[in-house]
């Protein structure tokens, strides 16, 4: 399996130890960085991951930052990517069985190396289920699809720190 992985400051350290995991688990990772742990912006990470799963040169991508937060927001604003926020193997199981999440955004100030690793290896086995949860991500997607031409029709855009009207 092909897994991008990619991390801001805060979560350099996990994603060095969940390579050599991911590695010994004979998955193709490719290492998007930073590879120090000097201050870098997480956007610029979670894109370049997200960008390699929406294009499917990645199968999957995982993300790593101080909450997980940040960098879920900003995966999913690419198309097909359907990243989810996982703090222990009950999210990781079921961002997979239902949501077919190809992203997992992962907490390093919160996950202990022992629980981050229990929670890849889940995330890694987990199939989709298919059924009822095809049809709720087909609608996604299509909700996705709707966005989307309404962003190339110039639709009005909330600017950044603001809240929609």
């Amino acid at each position: 399996m092909k897994i991008g992985i990619a991390s801001d400051h805060r979560g350099v350290q996990l994603k060095a130890r969940l390579t050599q995991l991911l590695q010994s688990l004979d998955c193709d990772v490719h290492d998007f960085g930073p590879f120090e742990a000097q201050s870098v912006d997480y956007p610029d990470f979670a894109a370049q991951v997200a960008r390699e799963v929406s294009n499917g040169r990645m199968q999957r991508g995982i993300l790593i930052c101080g909450t997980g937060i940040g960098m879920c927001i900003a995966a999913n604003k690419f198309a097909g990517v359907r990243a989810a926020p996982c703090h222990d193997s009950v999210t990781a199981e079921y961002s997979r069985m239902h949501n077919d999440a190809n992203v997992i955004c992962l907490s390093a100030d919160q996950l202990s190396d022992q629980l981050a690793d229990q929670v890849i290896r889940i995330w890694l086995k987990t199939p989709f289920e298919e059924g009822r949860h095809a049809r709720r991500l087909q609608k996604i997607a299509e909700l996705e699809r709707e966005v989307g031409s309404q962003f190339c029709d110039n639709e009005k855009r909330v600017p950044p720190g603001s809240s929609p009207q």
